[in-house]
């Protein structure tokens, strides 16, 4: 009873309750509003450039390539014009040295050579003839694939395909490459090789996920928010683009054709004052022994790399209280398994991120008899030896309370900007929901395209965001209802073309 209440104890610290989620919305907009007028607010709203989103009639091969950490991937994409798509790709690892590498050009050198090889290789035909017709002095324009290069490093962007690097991260150290476009170090090298193809889009991996699903989705509605619930979370959303202020201060080139532009909102720091998000005793021990304290606080209570984190140093808490009996004989009677519960000395609950948060989906989904599965996960992956299933409940517990928060603060970021952005036509009063049965008009359909292992794998973390987002009093249970979420897969190769054939239009039409 004593692991019971102490349990229940800890997972009420996670509670995020109705007026939190309705604070929480109020601070998220007044940080969009921000972030859209100057540079160097605590949400970046950063302008991508990209000014309109597919409808799935869209047709045409396009490239893509994804350097995202320590893989390079390669795509052509035959877009059908029918909400499909087929895709052909390669993989390959970066080559530790070339990771710090002397010179930039020695990495991009071998990135051309990656799209060089996939060409020979998928699309022989169409490449033999372009080197044909440039021995021939041929028109050379028509077979030129149009590539959305998704590049998951900080930049600094200047137009859709014109981008600095601000520093590298994820282990990769070049210098001479810091403040040069990478668009440009990219194309200098597929040129030197004589390749048909241009490097038309600088892509942001979760604007190719708002750009995948608004080509994919059911019906004509075009998506307005692309989200990220994974190892990392963020949000990209399509923004009127007299809102975008600082673009005024700028000398980018932007194209003004549809009044619209996607931003990535960079929103995994929203909030880095904790004027309104929660702060238990385990997230502020996370923060301060991370390696960016202070920063990307909204990220560390809703990402599932922290997630693990949090809930190893609940446990750890409990494990350390003498009066709470958490792995210890006290429940052997309960122990189907006869032998004494022990925790080894060199358990990974000992140690920092030693708790992967995939044991969250694991726990809070555990309907085994006697949680049994949970509990041969602790044997077998953390150290835990015969855990009984009173361990297991209060592992359980905790875990669902620390996943649930996490999908109420999503919700925060959804609920804002579907409120922001004036999505809803008429808002409606939460005590006066009288039509939440009623047919959903397909205009009236908000959507929203979410990717990553939370969304995907995590036991009701939509449900969660739905139960949050009827609590806003913006939305209510009837915009909730309009509110259509869908599983976005793959931004960084059909998102990254479909970013090239909206460059590539563009190109078109001046």
């Amino acid at each position: 009873m004593a692991l019971q209440q102490a349990a229940e104890r800890v997972a009420a610290e996670f509670e995020y309750s109705a007026s939190d989620v309705n604070r929480g919305v109020t601070e998220f907009i007044r940080e969009m509003d921000e972030g859209l007028g100057k540079s160097g607010a605590t949400m970046s709203q950063i302008p991508t450039y990209v000014t309109a989103v597919p409808n799935g009639t869209e047709k045409g091969l396009y490239m893509a390539v994804d350097l995202g950490g320590t893989n390079f991937r390669v795509c052509s994409i035959q877009l059908h014009g029918n909400s499909t798509f087929s895709l052909t790709q390669s993989k390959v690892a970066i080559p530790k040295e070339l990771m710090v590498a002397k010179t930039s050009r020695e990495l991009f050198a071998f990135l051309a050579k990656q799209i060089e090889a996939f060409l020979k290789e998928h699309h022989e035909e169409h490449y033999e003839s372009h080197k044909e017709k440039r021995k021939g002095g041929g028109d050379i324009e028509q077979d030129i694939f149009s590539l959305g290069f998704t590049f998951s490093f900080p930049v600094q962007q200047f137009g859709i395909n014109k981008g600095t690097l601000i520093r590298w991260t994820k282990g990769f150290d070049i210098p001479d490459a810091i403040g040069k476009d990478v668009c440009a170090l990219l194309q200098d090298e597929i040129d030197r090789l004589g390749l048909p193809v241009r490097v038309a889009a600088l892509v942001n991996d979760t604007v190719g996920t708002l750009m995948a699903r608004s080509y994919t989705s059911p019906g004509k509605t075009g998506t307005l928010l692309g989200a990220i619930f994974g190892t990392g979370t963020n949000g990209a959303y399509v923004e009127k683009l007299s809102k975008v202020t600082k673009l005024d201060a700028s000398a980018a080139e932007v194209d003004d054709s549809t009044g619209e532009m996607i931003i990535n909102t960079e929103w995994g720091s929203f909030d880095n004052h904790l004027s309104v998000l929660p702060q238990t005793p385990y997230d502020k021990a996370l923060d301060a022994e991370s390696v960016n304290p202070g920063i990307q606080m909204f990220e560390k209570r809703v990402s599932g790399m922290f997630l693990g984190e949090i809930l190893r140093r609940a446990l750890l808490a409990l494990l350390k209280d003498p009066a709470v009996p958490l792995f210890t004989d006290e429940n052997s009677n309960q122990n189907d398994v006869h032998s004494t519960t022990n925790v080894a000395a060199d358990s990974p609950l000992y140690k920092q991120w030693g708790l992967d948060s995939s044991f969250l989906s694991i726990a809070t989904g555990d309907t085994s008899a006697g949680l049994k599965v949970t509990r041969q996960t602790l044997d077998k992956d953390y150290g835990v030896s015969a855990a009984s299933a009173e361990d297991a409940e209060a592992v359980r517990l905790i875990a669902a309370a620390v996943g649930k928060r996490a999908a109420r603060l999503s919700a925060v970021a959804i609920a804002a900007i579907v409120i922001a952005t004036d999505k809803l036509s008429k808002p409606t009063d939460i005590a006066t929901d009288n039509d939440a049965n009623l047919e959903v008009n397909e205009d009236d359909i908000v959507d929203v395209g979410v990717d990553g292992s939370l969304v995907e794998f995590y036991p009701r973390f939509e449900e969660y965001i739905r139960e949050a987002l009827r609590e806003v009093e913006k939305i209510g249970k009837t915009g909730e209802r309009k509110v259509r979420i869908g599983i976005a897969k793959d931004g960084s190769g059909v998102g990254a073309a479909l970013i090239a054939l909206v460059a590539d239009g563009k190109g078109r039409g001046e």
